[in-house]
């Protein structure tokens, strides 16, 4: 469990020990444990039973804040087989695919598990997470991680190539993770529901057209590409400006939903306005014609 209830820690809590030069400790609370650091050794009975935000201190006399640890500090913390996603980039998904209590979601690759831990999070005990990895080793780490956050009792985990389709279908959301996911779209779509949510993180543009274009092939509509920066704000009156740095680029987020449309019966304005289609195919669809026609003949 991430976060407990109540204003106490007690044991089995995740504790979030912040010291000097915003230097982080992660620990779980167990009787009769010390936690040791260059700062001095902490005694997890001395933080059982505080309040939570208390300054405790190391034997040496360093000072710490006990907090009980944010979603986003967890993710930045976790060991590390493959490069995660950014805590910015993985809320605004979660939110914009409305993924929540009771959900049912695939993602792949698993990768590290920072993804996976925010979708169990999200997803709660009546939701379910279904997460593919093709190397079992890189999965091995994202398993332990959960493991260390109770967090696995509603994640399922395969060890698949996902080129051979996923094992559900009808579920609510998907999420590819992967080098290639343009290669994957028809898979997503056998695997989502109709009107489901589909996403993938892509560094490159030259992916998000080849993204793109089988979206559209594979009749996904409410398309969107996006990306998310945050900056932050030096916290002081009489000197309020920007930090000197800022996380900006890291990835294009790339949205759409499956739909299935009557070719008898389609209304050309609403696939434009929903992306279904190319602005491009409307505007050079009848010069394309009469090349085609031209070289036929």
């Amino acid at each position: 469990m991430i976060v407990s209830k109540g204003s106490i820690a007690q044991e089995g809590d995740l504790v979030e020990l912040v010291g000097l030069s915003y230097k982080h400790f992660m620990l779980k609370l167990e009787y009769g444990v010390e936690f040791h650091t260059h700062r001095g050794i902490v005694r997890h009975d001395d933080l059982i039973g505080k309040e939570w935000g208390s300054q405790v201190f190391s034997h040496n006399g360093s000072p710490f804040f006990m907090l009980q640890p944010a979603l986003p500090d967890l993710l930045k913390e976790i060991p590390r087989a493959t490069q995660i996603l950014y805590p910015k980039d993985i809320a605004f998904m979660l939110h914009t695919m409305g993924i929540g209590p009771g959900v049912s979601v695939i993602e792949a690759g698993t990768g590290s598990g920072a993804l996976t831990i925010a979708l169990a999070y999200a997803v709660g005990k009546e939701g379910r997470v279904f997460s593919y990895e093709i190397k079992e080793s890189t999965q091995a780490v994202a398993r332990r991680n959960l493991d260390r956050l109770g967090l696995t009792e509603n994640i399922e985990f395969f060890v698949k190539d996902i080129a051979g389709g996923f094992d559900q279908t009808g579920v609510d959301a998907l999420i590819l993770d992967v080098a290639n996911p343009y290669d994957y779209i028809g898979q997503a779509r056998v695997g989502l529901k109709l009107g489901g949510y589909f996403a993938c993180i892509c560094p490159t543009t030259n992916q998000v057209i080849m993204v793109l274009n089988a979206l559209r092939q594979n009749n996904f509509a409410f398309i969107d590409v996006c990306e998310v920066s945050v900056r932050y704000y030096k916290p002081e009156p009489l000197r309020f400006r920007p930090t000197d740095r800022m996380v900006a680029h890291t990835g294009y987020l790339v949205f759409g939903r499956p739909v299935n449309i009557d070719p008898n019966q389609m209304d050309h304005k609403l696939l434009k306005e929903t992306k279904m289609v190319s602005v491009l195919d409307e505007e050079f669809g009848d010069a394309r014609k009469d090349i085609e026609e031209s070289e036929s003949e």
